[in-house]
């Protein structure tokens, strides 16, 4: 074989690997969408996958298509839920209570870290958090 003949069957191979793996990308996204979509019944669920087992990439091109507008609102408004949630958890983690600030600053004033009046003023700020 020439040199310029496996040239392009590197290039062509590159291309249909390309293809392939986003063909993949494209019916995990679907698959997915079927199963996170709770206006659809479970009927017609089944129906999809029926679909993408037999006639898989005819059936993520017209799922695309028909749905592709209410798939990326799906997506949307779960990546929210799980940022909304990671967020809370964050701050529950995060935050704490008048009294752990209260007594980590009369451990730093009894090391002598803390002066009087510094534990006094960090006191009054936890108490008016409350």
């Amino acid at each position: 074989m020439a040199p310029v003949e496996q040239f392009w069957s590197v290039i062509w191979l590159f291309f249909w690997g390309f293809a392939f793996v986003a063909y993949l990308f494209a019916l995990f996204a679907v698959i997915t969408d079927i199963f996170r979509d709770h206006e659809l019944s479970g009927w017609l669920k089944a129906v999809w996958i029926i679909f993408l087992v037999f006639v898989p990439f005819l059936t993520v091109l017209v799922y695309l298509i028909a749905r592709g507008r209410s798939m990326a609102e799906r997506q949307a408004k779960s990546s929210e839920q799980a940022k909304a949630a990671t967020n809370e958890y964050i701050r529950s983690v995060a935050a704490a209570s008048p009294t752990q600030e209260i007594a980590k600053a009369k451990e730093l004033l009894d090391a002598g870290t803390l002066t009087q009046s510094e534990f006094d003023a960090v006191k009054a700020k936890a108490l008016s958090q409350a």
